[in-house]
């Protein structure tokens, strides 16, 4: 892909366009606990359905283009590291919790993943 006159390599692509629906995937899924908990949960549920809308619009052209570069395994974890990092800030600056030190354990696990799937 070009922009301005750049060319943007796939994983670039990849990762922008799953951390962009990645943020439409994590409001879908939980900001209703937040902003809709006094609703019926089909008003809760069909909202997260129209803002998951949008996620697959990012999330699908995302990974056919990674797909051109990255095994299965390898989209599948980028996934993780990407969900952790929009879900933590998220959970403190959205949903107003304290940040715990399990994300960092978390992290580091997905890290070692990332290790394993990415070594060639």
């Amino acid at each position: 892909m070009t922009v301005f006159g750049l060319h943007i390599p796939v994983l670039w692509q990849t990762v922008t366009l799953l951390a962009l629906s990645n943020v439409f995937m994590t409001f879908a899924w939980y900001a209703h606990l937040k902003n809709l908990n006094d609703k019926p949960w089909w008003i809760a549920s069909l909202l997260s359905w129209g803002i998951a809308l949008f996620e697959y619009l990012l999330q699908v052209p995302a990974n056919r283009i990674g797909h051109t570069e990255l095994n299965l395994g390898q989209l599948k974890i980028l996934q993780e590291v990407i969900t952790l990092t929009v879900f933590v800030p998220f959970v403190i600056f959205y949903m107003g919790q304290p940040l715990k030190l399990d994300y960092l354990w978390a992290a580091l696990c997905i890290l070692g993943a990332v290790y394993f799937v990415f070594r060639t």
